[in-house]
């Protein structure tokens, strides 16, 4: 998918009867525009119309590249 990227928002979540905090993580379909994400960037995105049938987030910004060893 070109100008297409997958974000995974990782967050925490409490357990109603025990209180243990539970990782769980949800992924989110945005536009990038310029094709300027690349896998393991760190990006800020926002929500927006509806772009496509599952797409309703835009990149605002590459905030941290990853680093490729």
């Amino acid at each position: 998918m070109d100008k297409t990227i997958t974000v995974v928002v990782e967050t925490y979540k409490k357990d109603p009867i025990y209180g243990k905090r539970v990782k769980y993580s949800k992924k989110f379909k945005a536009h990038d525009e310029n094709n300027q994400a690349k896998i393991g960037d760190i990006v800020k995105i926002m929500e927006t119309r509806p772009l496509s049938a599952t797409k309703r987030f835009r990149l605002v910004e590459v905030v941290e590249e990853a680093v490729i060893i």
